[in-house]
């Protein structure tokens, strides 16, 4: 099912492809979208807030005059407030599918998982608060119907649904109290939010600044097209008649009368349970091998931690008695076996005469086994056009493309890839052109591998590929699993660019031509 799910996705995130491009394609986008429709609830939070009165009469009739009164600024506040809740609930649902469907919710992201997951109550809970304190009869139905909802659970020894009997029965006091809980609620689901990204290295919590202006003109729109309006004030002594729900947090409440509320908390505990258990329900059945940290070749430069996506290593002092300050410790419960730490190590030089052993790397792809890999696929090239193709094991299947001149080797990540292996390919003209193929912009399996290959690539990031190196003869692909025309069409466009080099330049070492920079597509 998972597969088929996953097929259906990347046709998807195609779609959406065609008219934002990789880079801003929302799907990969999703948890920092999150983060900044939260603020965006805030901020128009604070607006409201600055006119909202506490008080049975005096809270509806707030609102109201924001509303009406005041449209221009108040109104369009409310119903920026009102959509930004609702998307956020949208971003945060398909968030979490996503993460099921291409599952990364297992092993080292159990965490992220289990966090994400409460963090869907947290913000139920907020949002349901806040339809409280307008005191319409939308907040009448949702009042009575959460006391009915907990009523059902032997917590309380009078009944919750006794306090919306009639219209007495409601005072400022509650008001007050809804007040407080609107404002300390958000802060403990920004508490959370803080947790659910804290083992993650470089999280992304703002979208790229053109997706986040384009997400806010929508909501303004909307909210110009569809202002948000309030039902008629709540009147306890009068059961509400008709009323519009937001289906996006309000959907369990007719549940509530068309079963029962033991009915409902079994559907939400089934679920919430279900959901908790499924990074060790559906783990993968063999983990790969952790890194392995090889002090004979660490100085302790710290690139490997700063370069790992989870945090998974850190710098503790130096035990061996070696004249270095520091060394990488790896905890292998956070370890993603990506190998991103090798393709950092300032170590992993293909050059070396002696052992190819790295300061840091992956037991099950040893940098030695890797050079001897790539001098036995360079040995079996002929033509006057050799390429020698790096991809990931994550994204397109770049085996596929291999020919009697084309060459090619899947890495974990692409981001395990030392630049000095593109020198040490190059050298001697054993191939006339690199392509670097890894995950589809902004969706990389393990976060970071890309954003550190291109960075790498445009010599602003250490261990940078070399002065010396013509940058000319290298391709980046960023291609998903079923992405085999993209990449096709990135081999052909280096070996056409390869082609029409005159035989001096492909010799030159020159790289002021043809710069890469960090946004750079194909």
């Amino acid at each position: 099912m998972r597969k088929y799910l996953q097929n259906l996705l990347l046709r998807l995130e195609n779609v959406f492809n065609a008219p934002f491009g990789q880079a801003l394609n929302p799907w990969y986008h999703l948890g920092a979208i999150t983060f900044f429709l939260f603020w965006t609830v805030v901020v128009s939070g604070v607006y409201l807030y600055a006119f909202y009165r506490t008080g049975v009469e005096e809270a509806y009739q707030s609102v109201e005059r924001l509303t009406h009164d005041q449209w221009y600024a108040g109104g369009v506040m409310r119903s920026l407030h009102r959509y930004a809740s609702d998307g956020i609930v949208v971003t945060m649902l398909l968030h979490l599918l996503r993460n099921f469907i291409t599952g990364r919710f297992h092993s080292f992201r159990w965490f992220s998982w289990v966090s994400g997951v409460l963090l869907v109550w947290l913000v139920y809970i907020c949002g349901i608060n806040g339809y409280w304190m307008v005191w319409d009869r939308l907040a009448q139905f949702i009042a009575v119907g959460t006391a009915e909802w907990f009523d059902w659970l032997p917590l309380f020894s009078q009944p919750l649904a006794r306090n919306f009997l009639g219209q007495g029965d409601v005072n400022d006091r509650f008001f007050t109290l809804l007040s407080f809980a609107h404002i300390t609620i958000p802060l403990v689901l920004l508490l959370f939010m803080w947790i659910h990204t804290k083992r993650m290295n470089n999280a992304e919590t703002n979208p790229p600044l053109r997706l986040a202006v384009g997400t806010l003109l929508a909501l303004l729109a909307l909210s110009l097209i569809k202002p948000a309006l309030s039902h008629a004030h709540a009147d306890l002594a009068l059961a509400p008649g008709v009323i519009r729900l937001d289906w996006f947090y309000l959907a369990p409440y007719p549940l509530l009368y068309i079963w029962s509320p033991g009915a409902v908390w079994a559907l939400a505990g089934g679920i919430t349970l279900l959901l908790l258990a499924v990074p060790w329900f559906l783990k993968p059945r063999m983990r790969p091998a952790v890194a392995e940290v090889h002090l004979d070749n660490c100085n302790g430069c710290s690139r490997c931690a700063e370069d790992c996506p989870y945090s998974a290593i850190v710098m503790r002092p130096r035990q061996d008695g070696r004249p270095y300050a520091l060394q990488p410790v790896v905890d292998p419960n956070l370890c993603a076996s990506c190998g991103i730490c090798t393709g950092a190590c300032p170590y992993s030089m293909p050059f070396r005469s002696n052992e190819l052993v790295s300061g840091i790397e992956l037991p099950d792809h040893a940098l030695a086994t890797l050079r001897v890999d790539v001098d036995h696929a360079l040995a079996g090239l002929r033509g006057d056009v050799r390429v020698m193709v790096f991809g990931c094991d994550c994204a397109y299947d770049v085996r596929a493309l291999q020919s009697e001149e084309v060459a090619a080797l899947s890495l974990p990540c692409i981001g395990m890839l030392p630049p000095a292996f593109i020198d040490y390919v190059l050298r001697d003209t054993r191939v006339n052109g690199v392509m670097i193929a890894g995950c589809r912009e902004g969706d990389c399996q393990y976060r970071l591998g890309i954003r550190w290959t291109k960075l790498r690539l445009a010599r602003q990031r250490v261990p940078h590929l070399r002065r010396r190196v013509p940058l000319q003869r290298i391709e980046c692909c960023w291609a998903g699993i079923q992405d085999g025309e993209r990449a096709r069409a990135a081999l052909s466009a280096l070996r056409a660019r390869i082609a029409q080099l005159p035989q001096a330049a492909i010799l030159e070492d020159d790289t002021r031509e043809h710069e890469f920079k960090p946004g750079d597509k194909n």
